[in-house]
């Protein structure tokens, strides 16, 4: 296999520049250094898809004179999930323009805390998320059956129900023609 060393050269300048844009603040550079992540990835896939050869379907020819299909389903997906993320961010740049006449992202409140806040113990913080109740009845868990989210209503909880689904017995998953012997 034989790889040109310009188009690793290129996927490894596109990989760097679509990281180096993505960092900036501009929800607009986001977008580009996204686009340039997944031209970088294509690329990067057609670099490892090796060879090409004829169509890898059942009689075509021999496995050695085949192209390796999983490369080209790979950069199918690769060009859809860049296509969705695109059209995401720039609702979001439009969202984003029409609120506030611009595209970048600012701190909020949240975030200058958190920064001041650098220096601050773990202990400390992990006190701040500790539930303030402890004898709430409301858990996160689901054990018991007084908190579970589902309940499962049968004949016998209410009248009105019909319960005749079909039921899978033991008689129904015996194998056919010899049963148990």
């Amino acid at each position: 296999m034989d790889v040109s060393l310009v188009l690793i050269v290129v996927m490894g300048v596109l990989f760097a520049c679509g990281v180096y844009a993505m960092l900036e603040r501009s929800l607009t550079r986001v977008l580009i250094g996204f686009l340039l992540l997944g031209n970088a990835t294509n690329l990067m896939l057609l670099i490892v898809m090796g060879r090409p050869g004829i169509a890898p379907f059942f009689g075509a020819g021999t496995t050695e004179e085949m192209s390796d299909p999983l490369p080209q389903a790979l950069t199918l997906t690769a060009i859809v999930i860049t296509f969705a993320v695109s059209a995401f961010l720039l609702a979001l740049i439009y969202r984003s323009w029409q609120l506030g006449q611009a595209d970048t992202v600012e701190d909020d409140e949240a975030d200058m805390a958190v920064r001041e806040r650098g220096g601050v113990a773990e202990v400390t913080m992990d006190d701040e998320t500790e539930i303030e109740d402890e004898d709430d009845d409301a858990t996160t868990d689901f054990v018991g059956t007084d908190t579970a989210p589902i309940t499962i209503i049968g004949s016998r909880d209410f009248a009105g129900v019909r319960d005749d689904a079909p039921v899978d017995t033991r008689a129904e998953r015996r194998p056919k023609g010899g049963g148990d012997k």
